[in-house]
């Protein structure tokens, strides 16, 4: 690792019967407690390590979504959750709301693989926004808020609808996603995919990894207010009074990968958006805690973060200052090189100086 803000190596390990999905982890955050959560992409569960070494996260917990609200399809299907965000007492997580094509298999014939390749799906769990409460390290269906015993904190998901959620009906005419969202392009072929989540005061930043339009990445900003029992619907915010607002962002022509707070500034992990290798950096938005709306945004370039072939692509970002000692992010990665894994459960990711 020749990274010249590379600090060290973390150890996560899992259960067992995870093992294969430390392949896939796609969004991480570190409590103020020390535990990290994690989703994967792959599955219908948000996952918890506890820090037993300052190195070392183990005595891994997992937790099924379907324990505190109840899904559109199967729990065998999974969320794709791509962002986890934490904020008053709730853990937050978000699916990618992504159509997918079919992938080619090596086994199969040119004749099946290029068929395979026609072939687009929309999966009804991949359109779960959703709040969980969350207290001393567990997740909890319903419970009194810990500062303020007038307060019920109560799981939660946004409406939801036939083929998708309330959220996507809003965007079907909006004159920038409104076509990638009716034409059904998939995530990977520059389609509409959220992958990073930072949540403040009850306002949703939603970042995604695509469209991308010449070049300028867009932030969603929503607010949710309660609609019935377990139910989520859209505030109309923003001068035009919409359900939603549009932040654009100049980040070199790369999507977003994912967002945390460092203070009131927003880090974005920026990554591309097609199915392959390049660059990937990491930009700091000053005060992206009030973000103004109708403004191009030009972040700042902080740092870059290395990548392999076909491997180590990073998915998901946490600042990890309370751990290291110093102003830092953990990094996890998606396809880890086969040197990240460890034994039959484990997985390394990286620390980097936060410059």
């Amino acid at each position: 690792m020749t990274n010249s803000h590379f600090l060290n190596q973390v150890l996560l390990t899992f259960r067992e019967n995870f093992g294969e999905h430390r392949k896939d982890l796609s969004a991480v955050r570190l409590t103020q407690d020390k535990y990290l959560w994690f989703g994967s992409d792959e599955t219908s569960t948000i996952e918890r390590l506890s820090l037993v070494d300052q190195d070392k996260f183990a005595e891994h917990q997992q937790f099924r979504v379907t324990e505190f609200m109840s899904l559109p399809a199967p729990e065998d299907e999974e969320i794709d959750i791509e962002g986890l965000a934490c904020d008053d007492y709730y853990l937050w997580f978000v699916g990618s709301h992504s159509y997918k094509r079919k992938n080619t298999k090596p086994d199969n014939t040119d004749k099946k693989n290029i068929s395979r390749l026609a072939k687009i799906e929309s999966e009804l769990n991949r359109y779960m926004l959703g709040r969980i409460p969350l207290v001393d390290g567990q997740l909890l269906k319903s419970c009194q808020h810990p500062e303020n015993p007038n307060v019920q904190l109560k799981a939660a998901k946004l409406e939801l609808t036939k083929y998708s959620n309330v959220l996507m009906v809003a965007l079907a005419d909006d004159p920038h996603l409104g076509f990638f969202v009716k034409a059904a392009i998939p995530g990977k072929d520059n389609g509409f995919d959220i992958e990073g989540l930072a949540v403040n005061k009850n306002r949703i930043f939603l970042g995604l990894r695509g469209p991308v339009l010449r070049g300028w990445a867009i932030i969603l900003e929503i607010e949710l207010e309660s609609s019935q029992s377990g139910l989520l619907k859209l505030r109309k915010i923003g001068a035009d009074k919409k359900e939603y607002k549009k932040h654009f962002i100049w980040l070199n022509g790369l999507g977003i990968r994912d967002l945390c707070w460092d203070g009131e500034d927003l880090l974005i992990l920026a990554g591309p958006t097609m199915d392959l290798d390049g660059v990937v950096q990491v930009y700091r938005l000053k005060n992206g805690v009030n973000l103004p709306e109708n403004t191009l945004h030009n972040p700042d370039f902080v740092q870059e973060i290395p990548h392999g072939d076909r491997n180590n692509r990073a998915e998901g970002i946490t600042i990890f200052s309370d751990i290291a000692g110093v102003s830092s992010l953990l990094v996890v990665y998606d396809s880890p090189a086969p040197d990240r894994l460890v034994d039959e459960s484990s997985v390394l990711a990286d620390v980097f100086r936060l410059g």
